[in-house]
């Protein structure tokens, strides 16, 4: 039986969940997710887009896309950040602290050539993203 990892936004007006296991999970550095996330680092889980699901306020969910290869949707009640549709990846991008009995298990740092803050943790450092995922797969020191 796959877990379900229930989720909402700041308010509580909007609540989503996600069944099974995620895609992955890591760091994403890039200049548009640290303005997102309003950090200095995003901390995301990746899933496919049917084992997510928003179960309450679909009504007060908006949307922001800066470009065409993510949808970020947020609660129009309170701003809170609910997830990233990556249309062209077919992945969903749920914060991880949205889903608070996920337990984070990030396995690499995407963007790491935008970093603002240096992280030592062990973990691959990509300067933008792996190449079958249309990026250089470049990795950077720690």
């Amino acid at each position: 039986m796959s877990k379900t990892h229930k989720g909402k936004c700041l308010c509580g007006a909007v609540e989503i969940e996600a069944t099974g296991t995620p895609m992955g999970m890591g760091y994403c550095h890039c200049e548009s997710c640290r303005a997102w996330a309003s950090a200095l680092v995003h901390t995301w889980t990746a899933w496919k887009p049917e084992d997510v699901v928003v179960t309450k306020g679909a009504e007060h969910i908006a949307s922001f896309s800066k470009t065409e290869n993510s949808i970020r949707k947020f609660c129009s009640k309170c701003g809170g950040n609910i997830l990233t549709n990556h249309p062209s990846m077919r992945m969903v991008d749920v914060c991880a602290g949205t889903l608070p009995s996920l337990t984070f298990e990030p396995s690499a740092h995407f963007n790491y050539g935008e970093s603002v803050h240096r992280m030592k943790d062990g973990l691959p450092k990509i300067k933008d993203f792996p190449e079958e995922m249309g990026g250089s797969g470049e990795m950077l020191p720690e």
